[in-house]
């Protein structure tokens, strides 16, 4: 995003209110080396915190409130959408006897939003709601890529590092960006071994009633066991209703 769309006075505010993020209360002085900025800017953000109730002052310490829960109020409420998420998840490992999972995407990584596992472990790490993974070696990271804005997905390519996790793993911009393009055309994305050897994946989108993508769900298993073609045959079908399902759930609300 251009420089001069976004507003830096207010990124610096997010950023003294995340300082305290394990602290409970803390000086200008500290919240200063926290940041990065100086006293003054430190004390003209806590100061201001403080006007607005969102935090308190002894004169020397500064602590947030709980009016600070307010500004996380909008994703809180969101969290009956999480549910409705799981459940379908739910059902997709019944049909299908695999892992199922939903992730957003957080800059150039997606993190997992809800998640219902199969009997069987398929990944040497473990997976839960919070685990964040690279967004170009995925299957929900690829599809969401692929639904983004132009301007958005040139800016994950400017920060973004492919980094190769396995042979599989698409390192090149070109590369990827062509696989991102299929994607689009296909509506689906399938990763095979590109995070780990043995894993292999397939992933579809679910938009919000703005029709801009939220959330990507997935099925994953042993490519040993489960080929490209079967993930097409069974896995897809049961993943494209259960995105359906979410979506009309969610505009229901």
């Amino acid at each position: 995003m251009p420089r001069d769309e976004t507003v830096e006075s207010f990124r610096r505010g997010l950023d003294v209110i995340r300082s305290f993020d394990g602290r409970k209360s803390q000086t200008i002085t500290d919240v200063a080396a926290h940041t990065g900025l100086t006293r003054a800017a430190a004390r003209r953000f806590l100061l201001t915190l403080t006007d607005l109730g969102l935090a308190r002052t002894d004169g020397k310490y500064f602590q947030l409130t709980p009016a600070i829960l307010g500004i996380g109020q909008a994703f809180l409420s969101g969290l009956s959408e999480l549910e409705i998420v799981r459940d379908v998840l739910v059902e997709v490992t019944r049909r299908t006897g695999e892992s199922a999972s939903a992730a957003m995407l957080d800059g150039t990584e997606i993190v997992y939003v809800a998640r219902s596992p199969a009997l069987h472990r398929i990944m040497a790490i473990g997976l839960s709601v919070g685990t964040r993974l690279p967004a170009h070696a995925t299957s929900m990271g690829q599809m969401l890529l692929a639904g983004l804005h132009i301007r958005e997905l040139e800016r994950y390519f400017s920060q973004a590092k492919l980094v190769a996790f396995t042979p599989n793993t698409l390192t090149g911009e070109p590369a990827l960006r062509q696989r991102l393009a299929q994607i689009r055309q296909d509506g689906h994305a399938i990763v095979s071994e590109e995070l780990e050897l043995g894993l292999r994946s397939i992933a579809v989108a679910v938009a919000d009633l703005g029709t801009r993508t939220r959330y990507a769900v997935n099925v994953s298993a042993q490519a040993a066991r489960v080929s490209e073609a079967q993930m097409l045959s069974d896995f897809l079908p049961a993943l494209q209703e259960a995105a359906q399902a979410i979506a009309m759930a969610m505009g229901r609300r």
